[in-house]
């Protein structure tokens, strides 16, 4: 059976899912009891688009050994893919009820209460991973993201803050730590924090509207026209760019009266 099992593995690798399919369902005859085998076809299935089929075996796999974490999060996946985050938060319950150590399982969950704006459920499952694993960057990363959406603008940039321990070269990081910082006022900080992401990656165009704009409004022409015409070089639609373009002929028309 073993050896079956291998060439529908191999088959299933080089993209053969039918093939695979009738392998995995013959052995399965024998092993009516394999969750595994459920898995494998359901896989298959999720593989050529057949969602409902991949589904059906997923929660076949589920129902036959409902401690196996990498069913839920297969089924999960179609779910998420479906915008389906009723039955995604469903079976992820589910699988955190079965399996509450795998801070996996538990993260997927926060992240489709996050999709489906419940977001203080989502910072309870977010923080009791941190209590397990307080080096998980992507948990602070979220977490951040949640309470920035909650307008927790104090607590977003914390989180941020700690995922640079872990990340110092993350442009979005310093995107949206720019983000908070100026939803929360600290316009200094926050036009900082755009620089920071620029000059990590200098065809990061968002940043250099925002530090333009922050540039702008501090009085700061030239610095406001510098970033703006970098801003227009790097690939944004036209319409934006003559929009951009109008505004920097104004700012310079301002300069000009004011010299």
């Amino acid at each position: 059976m073993s050896e079956k099992v291998d060439k529908a593995v191999e088959l299933y690798n080089k993209g053969e899912y039918d093939k695979a399919i009738d392998i995995f369902s013959s052995v399965l005859e024998k092993e009516t009891g394999s969750a595994e085998l459920y898995n494998n076809i359901g896989l298959c299935y999720a593989k050529q688009g057949n969602n409902e089929k991949a589904e059906d075996n997923f929660l076949k796999a589920i129902e036959l050994n409902p401690k196996l974490p990498q069913v839920y999060i297969n089924l999960a996946d179609i779910y998420y893919k479906e915008k389906d985050f009723g039955n995604g938060l469903q079976v992820l319950s589910q699988a955190v009820y079965e399996l509450p150590e795998d801070m996996v399982l538990r993260h997927m969950l926060a992240r489709f209460y996050m999709e489906d704006a419940r977001l203080d459920l989502a910072i309870d499952e977010l923080e009791k991973i941190l209590e397990v694993q307080p080096d998980n960057y992507d948990a602070y990363y979220d977490l951040g993201k949640v309470h920035f959406e909650l307008g927790n603008y104090d607590v977003a940039i914390e989180n941020f803050e700690n995922v640079l321990e872990y990340k110092e070269d993350n442009v979005w990081i310093y995107y949206y730590l720019g983000q908070a910082y100026e939803a929360n006022d600290e316009i200094d900080k926050a036009l900082s924090n755009y620089l920071k992401a620029i000059a990590r990656d200098d065809g990061f165009y968002q940043a250099y509207k925002k530090a333009a704009i922050l540039f702008l409004a501090r009085g700061d022409y030239d610095d406001a026209v510098e970033y703006f015409e970098d801003y227009v070089t790097l690939g944004v639609p036209q319409e934006e760019i003559d929009s951009v373009n109008k505004l920097i002929e104004r700012i310079k028309k301002k300069q000009k009266n004011e010299g």
